[in-house]
């Protein structure tokens, strides 16, 4: 039995001083420790001849008494050379060995001072003095290097190390996001503000990367969260520079300069596709704490086209999702913003993104993340009636009925898109448009809870949000289709079709939608006895009250009682089996009255005409009376 093999020591030292190599070493470093280890190797090779141990590189010799008081001083007998072999060792004389020779842990030991050496003290550097002197080092690095560019402009290696040098002061400049409270004030006085801006334009695209990616990160909405210091007024304090800053960053058109930019980076390159993502995170953060700038963005910039164009690149990526999440945002609560969409023919291009999806799926999380966001967009800007005029001219409602017939994930958006489009007095046009493309048919299959393709054959509930819009359809096609006329008595033949199924499945969303309103109306009695009993004002909670009994069931209850309410008064033989059905729930019409009138008493006066000029609110109260004389 050859003794060496059983108790040779492995390769990687396992003691608890195992030391890790640099991230970088270099290449000097790895040939001098691979020659090192070589020569170790072949120079210790064990004689197979013999029963006694010649040291070698990482293997224990068994030595007999008699051999330790032989042992010859100065011999190196220590594994692979060693030099800590038996200097490193626990309390009971083990030793844990780390398998590297004297000059290779020379070398290791170099790299950690030199490395420890670069890690700044952040009390200091984030202290009120040492930031500025980063802001003294900026000014200086910015000013050499513009110097040098000046003198020598076709000559790169003569300004090649004051550019490294404003890189790197750059990126020391990060960490200020830890303590807005101290260094925005301090940025902002010490007029290098200016200077990073100016730097935007700086002839070296890799710069102007720095910069973007340093107001990213000092416009973020968490700026100095992770202070521990003065916890209970950080807040407020973090949120007053973050919005001082954020102005005096618009004084210097820093939206201007970053949309400039855009086009200036091949997002075909890792650091170009990085620098954009950037760019529109600025965006979004300076939108989150000033909502206005939308509007400045959309209206005085060319970021609008730019999002437009970004949308339709076909792969998928981070940042044309993004595009698609901020293009939505900019849309939202802005008219202005909307109509501008629609004169740079933004809705022909939401609608062929869209059609993208009519007959897949997205591929993943962050794709159906898109999808919904081109969609959102579409709802958004369909809010003006000279945007419902361009979506019927470019046959966007033919291509929504289309996308909901081959029921694929799109199917809910495409219902979501169309009721939108349908609503008010502007939506009477789309309505005819929808019921002449054959709508009618993928409605009800929505509205019953047909299947999408996947899952054919099974019987699926459509999520409250699609319920909600497709009641919304059937709610503007009883408002907006002239009565008598044909499209009218198509619809009104639905809910009798198939024995009062449809009429059924509207009784049933009612009595799901008064559930979950008694349940928020217990806890709003409940706060409001609370309020009474504390001798405090309940008038000031009344509207938040109403708006929490809307999201908790009320809207989809007034939905379907309107709806209910048409149908009621237009057909005899639904009347009656309504009539019969609601007994069955130990209610009657008179319930419907309630919720209608609530409805009618909170309704806007301007809100929704029909095609005959007549208000919501006349319309519910001809139905209210027509309900309470049955």
């Amino acid at each position: 039995m050859d003794i060496d093999k059983l108790f040779k020591v492995p390769k990687v030292p396992t003691g608890g001083n195992k030391r890790r190599m640099p991230d970088l070493p270099s290449a000097k470093m790895l040939k001098k420790m691979r020659l090192d280890s070589e020569s170790a190797s072949d120079s210790t090779a064990p004689d197979s001849q013999s029963h006694s141990t010649v040291p070698s590189k990482r293997v224990t010799t068994v030595h007999d008494e008699v051999d330790a008081d032989n042992d010859v001083e100065g011999v190196a007998f220590a594994p692979g050379n060693d030099a800590d072999y038996f200097a490193e060792e626990d309390e009971e004389g083990r030793f844990f060995g780390g398998g590297l020779t004297s000059e290779q842990k020379e070398i290791l030991n170099l790299f950690d001072n030199a490395g420890s050496d670069q890690v700044p003290d952040d009390s200091e550097t984030l202290s009120s003095s040492g930031i500025k002197k980063l802001l003294l080092r900026l000014e200086r690095a910015a000013n050499k290097n513009q110097v040098q560019r000046s003198k020598y402009p076709d000559d790169p290696t003569k300004f090649i190390d004051s550019e490294a040098d404003l890189d790197a002061t750059i990126k020391a400049l990060l960490p200020l996001a830890q303590v807005p409270k101290v260094a925005y004030p301090l940025l902002i006085g010490s007029g290098q503000l200016e200077t990073l801006v100016g730097l935007l334009s700086h002839e070296n695209a890799d710069i102007a990367l720095d910069i973007i990616e340093l107001i990213h990160e000092l416009t973020d909405e968490d700026v100095g969260e992770d202070a521990e210091e003065d916890a209970e007024e950080d807040p407020e304090q973090r949120e007053a520079a973050l919005k001082n800053l954020i102005g005096a960053l618009l004084d210097h058109s820093v939206l201007e300069l970053l949309v400039d930019n855009m086009t200036r980076f091949n997002e075909a390159e890792e650091s170009d596709r990085q620098g954009i993502f950037h760019i529109l995170g600025i965006f979004e953060n300076f939108v989150g704490s000033k909502p206005p700038l939308a509007e400045r963005l959309v209206l005085k910039t060319k970021l609008l086209p730019w999002l437009l164009n970004r949308i339709q690149s076909k792969t998928h990526e981070e940042n044309r999702g993004y595009a698609a999440e901020l293009l939505s945002i900019l849309l939202q609560g802005s008219r202005l913003n909307r109509l501008e969409l629609g004169e740079k023919d933004g809705i022909e291009t939401l609608l062929n993104v869209a059609s993208l999806f009519r007959r897949r799926d997205p591929t993943d999380t962050d794709e159906t993340e898109f999808m919904e966001n081109i969609f959102d967009s579409l709802c958004s800007t369909l809010a003006e009636a000279e945007n419902k005029k361009l979506f019927l001219k470019s046959e966007g409602v033919d291509l929504m009925v289309l996308t909901m017939m081959d029921k694929m994930q799109a199917r809910a958006c495409a219902v979501k898109a169309l009721d939108h489009a349908m609503s008010g007095h502007a939506g009477s046009e789309a309505c005819m448009v929808f019921i002449e493309a054959l709508g009618l048919k993928y409605l009800f299959n929505a509205f019953m809870g047909k299947s999408l393709k996947k899952q054919k054959g099974a019987a699926q509930t459509p999520g409250p949000e699609e319920t909600t819009h497709t009641l919304g359809i059937l709610s503007s096609l009883f408002t907006n289709l002239p009565s008598d006329s044909p499209a009218r008595i198509r619809l009104l033949a639905k809910f009798v079709e198939s024995n009062y199924e449809k009429t059924d499945k509207l009784l049933d969303i009612r009595t799901s939608a008064q559930a979950r309103l008694a349940v928020v109306d217990r806890d709003i009695d409940a706060e409001k006895k609370a309020l009474l009993e504390a001798d405090e004002e309940v008038e000031n909670e009344e509207d938040a009250w109403y708006l929490r009994r809307l999201d908790g069931g009320l809207y989809t209850l007034q939905t379907v009682d309107y709806i209910l309410a048409w149908i009621v008064m237009e057909r005899d033989e639904i009347r009656t089996h309504a009539l019969q059905m609601l007994n069955r729930r130990n209610m009657s019409f008179k319930d419907v009255v309630s919720t209608l009138q609530i409805f009618s008493d909170n309704i806007d006066d301007g809100e929704g005409n029909d095609s005959d000029g007549i208000s919501q609110r006349e319309i519910l109260q001809h139905l209210m009376a027509f309900l309470e004389s049955c």
